[in-house]
């Protein structure tokens, strides 16, 4: 296996070719918010700037996107928020303190919905676009480019003011049903037009976050998550994509999205989705609590169970959630060491 497109034509990344199915040589390996808080040289780059203003500062953005290339990950995913498309409907938000992000105006009525533009200009996230090509070109076929977005549902409770708050979420929806269906269609909307963006431009795989979704009745998945993210996964194709559902209890329903990889939590069991659906690609399940909380030696075993879980091909190896802030700069360095049999 060369992993070449043919005999001439550039050599396809390890993470794309696991990411479409192909015999690969080793499962890749890499990890949500791998960017972020928990590493020091990300403190060095961001040095105190405020959420907003760090992630529109292209070159800022960018170094803190390749921070993790030191540790031998597969895959470059990039910095920004999942509600950086809001923001470009016409949404601001501000980051809240132990709160997270929060609109400045939450989403109240019909006519608050109507507001938000559903095809948003590329020039509105052009950020976002320059990043992606910024780090595409430092990188120059070394790594892939991961971007991603956030789910309409997840991004809809942002937009709403609730966050995580799932009851509060329900109130909104029940008293307002109207609005929270065209908040939802709105979002997907963008959506797609924002992933065909970045595909466009160059974006080698994409993941698409439905953090909140988990916690939705059978019931309420059904008509708030499962037919956005089929109709997201459609619209924008052309890539290998990643469905993530922050421990998701619905995995049949993930499998018939259209995804061609699924992000499994710990509640799942990765021998039994890859017998069960073989024609899928399954990314995950390193316990991240484990890679905070306990020594090198506890995160390689449990990065060697889902190695064997994994069964060496159809498998991406990352979490079941993103980085914690407190972990350990040598937990990680082990998790990467141990994903790559070093």
């Amino acid at each position: 296996m060369t992993g070449d497109d043919d005999h001439s034509g550039p050599k396809v990344p390890l993470l794309v070719r696991a990411a479409r199915g192909e015999q690969v040589e080793r499962p890749p390996v890499w990890a949500m918010r791998q960017a972020g808080r928990w590493d020091p040289e990300f403190h060095k780059v961001r040095s105190g700037l405020g959420f907003y203003e760090f992630s529109e500062n292209v070159e800022k953005a960018a170094l803190a996107s390749l921070c993790p290339r030191r540790f031998g990950v597969d895959g470059i995913i990039l910095f920004y928020d999942i509600t950086t498309l809001p923001f470009s409907m016409g949404l601001p938000f501000q980051l809240k303190p132990n709160i997270g992000p929060m609109p400045d105006h939450p989403i109240r009525s019909r006519a608050d919905v109507l507001k938000l533009t559903e095809k948003p200009d590329p020039s509105t996230y052009s950020h976002i676009i320059e990043l992606l090509r910024t780090v595409k070109k430092e990188l120059n076929g070394e790594l892939p480019v991961l971007a991603f977005a956030g789910a309409p549902f997840t991004v809809a409770a942002y937009c709403i003011g609730t966050g995580k708050h799932m009851n509060e979420t329900r109130k909104f929806a029940a008293q307002q049903p109207e609005t929270w269906k065209l908040l939802l269609q709105r979002i997907s909307t963008a959506t797609i037009g924002f992933l065909n963006t970045l595909i466009d431009e160059g974006a080698a795989v994409y993941q698409l976050f439905d953090s909140w979704a988990g916690d939705l009745t059978p019931t309420e998945y059904d008509e708030w998550a499962q037919p956005y993210h089929q109709e997201i996964l459609a619209g924008a194709a052309g890539v290998p994509r990643v469905l993530f559902v922050k421990e998701g209890p619905y995995l049949e329903r993930m499998c018939r999205t259209g995804a061609e990889v699924i992000s499994l939590g710990i509640q799942h069991d990765l021998a039994a989705a890859r017998r069960d659906y073989p024609h899928l690609v399954f990314q995950g399940n390193v316990d991240h609590d484990i890679l905070r909380d306990g020594t090198p030696e506890q995160v390689a075993a449990d990065v060697r169970r889902c190695l064997a879980q994994g069964g060496g091909q159809r498998h991406i190896v990352n979490l079941n959630h993103g980085v914690d802030k407190a972990t350990p700069v040598a937990n990680f360095e082990a998790y990467i060491r141990a994903a790559k049999g070093e």
